[in-house]
């Protein structure tokens, strides 16, 4: 599981430092690399609710192991010098990506029903620690090796992740469930806390996606040089793996949600607005990136949290997931190619801070909500 979970941003965020020798081999504009990102999220907010569909007839673990080998030849394929096979290459490999996005966290409540704060701790941990060192090794081997010798060193990971989950097949299980149950099922499109997971799910993605597109831009137009405005987004990323336990231990303590909301709202709505100030301190800078960072950690591990706890079996806890990924990510596809837009416009990145500021705020109420509404009906 940790394996396939350091698939899952890995292929994502190795592509940022690499755009530059992308742009510059392939003779492409940057708003055709910028696809390169979006692509991805594109592909979560289609076939998300697909998928649970999919894992319905497969099985949880036959739709990964099937779905990662479309993962595997898209990472290939993208070191083909062309534009086209980078394209198809990229949304093969989004395809495989979201098949984990999306039943990862049904795998946790099926196999460790009493375990799951460890589970969601070691996936998120998993995710999160390997898409951070993605982004700092691809800017290292970028600088030593070809971009194709690049892609192809980092995307042996898929391969490892592939080879270890074999053995699980046989724990492979169709979903069964009789008449009555299917007669009086509700499906979480039809529920209102499936809708409040989705809206949490969906404002941490696009502030976090907008940031990690954008942060590199806002701290280099601070003065900032390019290298260590890479350095702190990898930062960024890292700060948040303390959230990997942090959340799962308070979430079952009293009075532990609120207390993450309120950390929340301190990292994510708070300390963004230190970007607000013209300053090129570097020692200022990496405390409101280390915070912030920390903010999108609680977030994003808030999230998988509500898929786990608030619902009561593990199909409905892949369709809550399969829901709110694809509206989320949507969100997340939409987002940084309009604040880009934006900033063409005004100039500034101001205004860009204090949209996703807002986004924050209603991100910690719909947190609140989520967090105090009883788990999904049966």
């Amino acid at each position: 599981m940790m394996l396939v979970a350091a698939n899952l941003r890995l292929p994502i965020t190795i592509i940022p430092p690499l755009l530059s020798t992308i742009e510059k081999d392939l003779g492409i504009p940057k708003s055709l690399a910028g696809l390169i990102t979006s692509i991805p999220l594109i592909t979560f907010a289609i076939l998300s609710p697909v998928i649970v569909k999919v894992a319905k007839k497969l099985g949880n673990e036959l739709t990964i192991f099937v779905f990662f080998i479309l993962l595997i030849a898209g990472s290939y394929l993208r070191i083909i010098p062309t534009v086209w096979a980078l394209m198809l290459g990229t949304f093969l490999a989004g395809v495989g990506i979201d098949s984990g996005n999306v039943l990862v966290p049904a795998l946790i409540k099926d196999h460790l029903p009493k375990q799951i704060p460890l589970g969601t701790s070691l996936y998120t941990m998993s995710m999160l620690l390997i898409g951070a060192i993605g982004t700092a090794l691809s800017g290292i081997l970028i600088t030593k090796v070809s971009l194709q010798t690049t892609l192809a060193i980092l995307s042996v990971v898929a391969i490892v992740a592939l080879v270890f989950w074999i053995p699980n097949l046989r724990y492979n299980h169709r979903q069964t469930t009789n008449d009555n149950t299917q007669k009086n099922y509700r499906s979480v499109w039809n529920q209102n806390l499936g809708w409040l997971i989705t809206a949490f799910f969906g404002l941490q993605s696009i502030v976090y996606y907008s940031f990690v597109t954008w942060l590199p831009s806002i701290l280099q137009s601070h003065g900032l040089n390019s290298i260590f405005a890479s350095n702190l987004l990898t930062l960024l990323q890292l700060s948040g793996l303390p959230c990997s336990f942090i959340v799962p231990f308070l979430s079952v303590r009293k009075n532990g949600m609120r207390k993450l909301l309120i950390m929340l709202f301190i990292g994510y709505a708070i300390a963004p607005l230190g970007y607000l100030f013209s300053t090129s301190n570097a020692v200022f800078l990496t405390i409101v990136t280390i915070v912030t960072g920390f903010g999108s950690g609680l977030a994003f591990n808030m999230a998988v949290i509500f898929f786990t706890e608030k619902t009561t079996n593990p199909y409905q806890t892949a369709e809550v997931s399969g829901m709110a990924q694809s509206a989320g990510y949507l969100l997340a596809a939409i987002g940084p190619v309009l604040f880009g837009f934006i900033e063409n416009s005004v100039n500034s990145w101001n205004l860009i801070i204090l949209i996703l500021v807002v986004l924050s705020t209603l991100l910690a109420l719909s947190g609140l909500l989520v967090a105090r509404h009883k788990p999904i009906e049966e």
